[in-house]
């Protein structure tokens, strides 16, 4: 059936205008997003404050958990595309994502100093880490696919494509805006297992949601070809084996999460790393001969241009988010330690402070959706590479505005919370403005055939973000008792070099796309 014959089949099952399963898409992702933002509200605040890791090490498991989550789609794109589709690998992973938030819920015994030493529940840890690995494995499978489904449901140049997924991340948002305000305040206030408990809970809503509704999706999720899954190899299907192997690999994933605070070097002459990264490089390694090889074997010379284009936007979307990380590391722990949270007489806690952005994504959301099919009618409409620009500069410039702050305490030596408002509004201007825009560039640039797997290159570039995240955050790195400062003088201090340093990379960054813009625009051949 043409894109065409499809397109008018579906007409019956639209909701204001879009497909219904852009709705399911939505509320999928919304729970899914509810989980996995309220346990990362806690994640770092719990290290320090429960478990007593110091900021050092605290942020390298948060870069090793979000380098890894972010990693793994590239695998979870391959088998979706060869094998399993996108309905089976969406399912596969939330039931993992289920099973891994619930294991949040175990914290065991809180650690305590005893004769100088930091003495843990290593048994909980274990449960800990091994909880972090099904998450990995269950996102994995689960996010590259989602996203890909919902570029399946517009036809190809469809002039509701950058709004669809303009819509789409508001679901996301709304998930990150909740989750924050509820787990959060359970998990700070009450104990951290309600926090992580209640995430997990959102988890299976987004579960049968999609279960529910995946007849709106019209075929879209299918495998390419279903008899691959039914051969059998030492009498157990392809399918199976895929499960299997894949449950094998959470061992795996469970060991590398473990390693967060260890660098080993492999080569004498190379520097050391950790083994999570050095599992990045050799995904990377592999995904770009693959990348490489097909655009020499199956491309002609506009696919080519095209898939330039699509490289160039995963590295906007690795500087964009290198920043924009931060914002569940170093802009935690500053609200946590420095800053007055008292907001019309309520006081947040620390990790609640995270909820901004994502109301912020909401209230924006309907204005872009409106602003660039506007603009696009008047042919003022900017080019994609020229709105990766404007995502950068909006990035640099929230981190202005927190420097401004750490000048600017009140009576107690305090910041205020209105600067972290207004750093988290600027920066959002900053994400609607490119992240949702390459998520459709992926769909549109990419050639059909390896869709899902240049998805999974877009999060692999977001991978990287996160250990550009952490290495920033661990500039701010202090000596703390239970994550409590001694001189909060010195750790503005502190924060503010970081925040210019992460300033002047944005907006370096934006005059570099500002200047490449025309040239990538050409090479876009008028897909925009």
């Amino acid at each position: 059936m043409t894109e065409a014959a499809i397109a008018k089949d579906n007409s019956s099952d639209e909701f204001l205008g879009h497909p219904k399963g852009l709705i399911v898409c939505f509320f999928t992702e919304m729970w899914e997003r509810f989980s996995f933002y309220g346990m990362k509200a806690l994640l770092f605040l719990y290290l320090i404050k429960y478990h007593l890791f110091t900021d050092e090490h605290g942020y390298n498991l948060l870069g090793a958990y979000g380098a890894l989550v972010y990693a793994i789609p590239v695998i979870g794109g391959i088998i979706a595309d060869r094998y399993l589709g996108m309905r089976k690998s969406v399912i596969f992973g939330a039931i993992l994502l289920v099973l891994g938030h619930l294991g949040m819920a175990y914290e065991g015994h809180q650690a305590a100093i005893v004769d100088g030493e930091v003495n843990r529940d290593l048994g909980a840890l274990q449960v800990f880490y091994f909880s972090l690995a099904l998450i990995i494995m269950g996102v994995g499978f689960l996010k590259p696919n989602i996203s890909t489904i919902v570029g399946r449901l517009y036809p190809e140049n469809d002039p509701r494509r950058d709004s669809g997924f303009t819509i789409f991340y508001a679901g996301i948002n709304l998930g990150a805006a909740i989750a924050p305000l509820i787990c959060a305040y359970l998990g700070e206030k009450y104990g951290w297992q309600y926090g992580f408990g209640l995430a997990g809970i959102g988890m299976i809503g987004g579960l049968l949601v999609f279960i529910f509704g995946q007849k709106h999706l019209h075929g879209h999720g299918e495998p390419n070809d279903p008899e691959k899954l039914t051969k059998k190899q030492l009498g157990i299907t392809t399918e199976h084996w895929i499960y299997l192997l894949s449950i094998g690999g959470i061992f795996i994933i469970w060991g590398l999460v473990q390693t967060h605070s260890l660098v080993v070097t492999f080569i004498e002459w190379l520097p050391a790393v950790s083994p999570v990264v050095w599992f990045m490089h050799s995904i990377t390694i592999v995904m770009t001969a693959g990348i490489i090889w097909f655009m020499v074997k199956h491309c002609n010379s506009v696919q080519r241009q095209q898939m330039i284009v699509l490289i160039s936007f995963i590295f906007a979307g690795l500087l964009f988010f290198g920043l924009y990380e931060q914002t569940y590391s170093s802009w935690v722990a500053f609200a946590d330690r420095v800053m007055d949270r008292n907001m019309f007489g309520v006081e947040l806690t620390a990790g609640q402070t995270t909820t901004f952005g994502a109301w912020f994504i909401i209230l924006l959301t309907p204005f872009y959706a409106w602003m660039w099919p506007a603009l696009a009618k008047k042919n003022l409409n900017p080019s994609k590479p020229q709105k990766m620009a404007i995502g950068l500069m909006f990035a640099g410039l929230s981190f202005l505005i927190l420097v401004w702050g750490t000048q600017s305490t009140n009576e107690q030596g305090l910041v205020s919370i209105w600067f972290l408002i207004l750093a988290y509004f600027v920066l959002e201007l900053g994400e609607l403005s490119l992240s949702p825009i390459a998520l459709s560039a992926v769909t549109q640039l990419s050639v059909k055939r390896i869709v899902s797997f240049m998805m999974g290159a877009w999060f692999l570039g977001t991978a990287y973000s996160e250990i550009v995240a952490v290495e920033l955050a661990k500039l701010s790195a202090m000596d703390t008792h239970g994550g409590e400062v001694k001189d909060v003088g010195e750790a503005l201090v502190k924060y503010q070099d970081l925040f210019m340093l992460s300033a002047e990379i944005g907006l370096a960054g934006a005059f570099i796309f500002l200047l490449l813009s025309p040239f990538l625009k050409r090479l876009m051949h008028r897909v925009d």
